[in-house]
């Protein structure tokens, strides 16, 4: 259902699938055109491409781009409706990256509480 990482990179193999997964997951959204189109989606329910072209100050063409990559990952769908696309979040998707963000998050959380981390000497 989701991507691989290790599909495109053969050297993130030797990482965990779920590591992997995040790793993906955060870079579709390591750019702030990204996440502005997803908050942008967020608020409309739906959205033509033109008009979030319009929102941003991109160029189209780079907005397109954009898209494509948030598609190409899932958090977003696109369904042609004439000569235009219209894009809405994939919630399925974007809850499954978010709860497996705030899983490895709280995992961090308690292995450093638990092995009691000095956060001044990162050497003890």
């Amino acid at each position: 259902m989701f991507t691989t990482y290790s599909a495109m990179h053969p050297k993130t193999e030797a990482f965990e699938p779920g590591l992997q997964e995040l790793s993906l997951f955060a870079k579709s959204l390591a750019h702030p055109a990204r996440m502005a189109i997803i908050e942008l989606l967020a608020r409309r329910k739906s959205c033509y491409s033109g008009d979030i072209a319009q929102e941003l100050p991109l160029q189209r063409s780079t907005v397109a781009q954009h898209l494509q990559e948030l598609k190409k990952l899932g958090l977003i769908k696109g369904s042609i409706e004439g000569q235009y696309v219209n894009y809405c979040l994939n919630p399925d998707v974007l809850r499954h990256y978010t709860q497996s963000l705030e899983q490895w998050l709280t995992q961090i959380k308690l292995e450093q509480s638990e092995n009691r981390i000095d956060h001044n000497n990162c050497w003890t």
